[in-house]
């Protein structure tokens, strides 16, 4: 028998040993931080259902993203939430629209910060949809042109990568065809590719004030239970240009990432949703759980998956517990 000739124990036996050996490891640099941008004045108001996340007018958005630049951390991934929402999402893609004005502000205090646009009309939209309402359903097609108009403002306003995250079909294309018209070819598209139609999303909607007024997102959204199709969307968004995937959300659909990380040879991105964020720090503060060692290990797991990057509100205290 292998035994006691074989013994994985000793390497486990003290903290040194086990750093050396880690085979997954997590670092500031994987981390793209969620911002949340609202119009007005010294605005920090708390996202109820995200204890240590809020919605922050433009001063308190650069402060934010200047902490987590100090800490490690990269990039971030901005949130436009317009004080006057419309039918056809135009504060989406108005030059002078709260998205765009905080990409220039963030791109003039913190040049080397990497800003990433979602790019989507959920957040703009009175009903609440990711796209243009025709006949009481989204419409696809006629949404295609917004979300290539509002690509297109962010780059200019300086934005390094735009995300589009509506579901529609043919929106890659649309945006990368609009970007390359307007001599924006070297601006990045990272695509939500593998985005459910999920549960998880409900602190977000808080957040971003976008819960849907009627209906639900289950008819562009995808099925919970659905693997193959992941993996065609993920491929039909590479074939119209994407130049990184995200999967979302990340803690129930691990095995998702790893396929589509088995299947492609670009970034994969997991993005650590909202109440995956909120469960932690809900069964944290009760007292259930050290909340600190279950963020680094859900944050590891995905890693682990297979992702290159994460999307997650831990970012900062994710950041400050690896340096410590």
């Amino acid at each position: 028998m292998a035994y006691p000739i074989h013994r994985p124990r000793r390497l486990r036996r003290t903290a040194a040993l086990r750093d050396m050996v880690r085979e997954t490891t997590l670092a500031p640099s994987d981390f793209i931080y969620p911002l949340f941008v609202v119009e007005g004045r010294d605005v920090r108001r708390p996202i109820g259902s995200m204890p240590g996340v809020f919605n922050l007018s433009l001063e308190h958005t650069v402060a934010e993203a200047r902490r987590a630049q100090a800490l490690g951390v990269k990039a971030v991934l901005l949130f436009g939430i317009p004080d006057f929402k419309d039918a056809h999402g135009t504060q989406a893609y108005a030059t002078e629209g709260i998205v765009q004005k905080a990409v220039r502000e963030l791109k003039s205090a913190l040049p080397d910060l990497l800003v990433i646009v979602d790019v989507c009309l959920c957040e703009y939209t009175d009903h609440g949809h990711c796209g243009l309402i025709e006949a009481g359903h989204v419409a696809n097609d006629a949404t295609l042109p917004l979300l290539a108009r509002m690509a297109v403002t962010c780059a200019q306003a300086g934005a390094d990568i735009i995300a589009p995250s509506d579901m529609m079909d043919g929106r890659v294309a649309a945006i990368r065809s609009a970007l390359d018209a307007a001599r924006f070819t070297d601006v990045p598209v990272m695509s939500y590719a593998a985005k459910y139609a999920s549960a998880f999303y409900g602190p977000f909607r808080e957040a971003a004030q976008s819960t849907p007024q009627f209906g639900d997102r289950r008819g562009y959204q995808m099925d919970p239970g659905n693997t193959r199709e992941a993996l065609k969307e993920v491929d039909l968004d590479l074939e119209e240009g994407a130049d990184l995937v995200i999967v979302k959300p990340a803690l129930a659909y691990l095995d998702i990432i790893r396929q589509v990380r088995d299947r492609v040879d670009v970034p994969v991105v997991a993005y650590n949703v909202s109440a995956e964020y909120s469960m932690v720090k809900a069964a944290a503060q009760n007292g259930w759980v050290d909340g600190d060692r279950m963020t680094l290990e859900i944050l590891t797991s995905m890693k682990r998956a297979g992702s290159d990057l994460i999307i997650t509100y831990h970012a900062l205290e994710a950041s400050q517990l690896l340096g410590a």
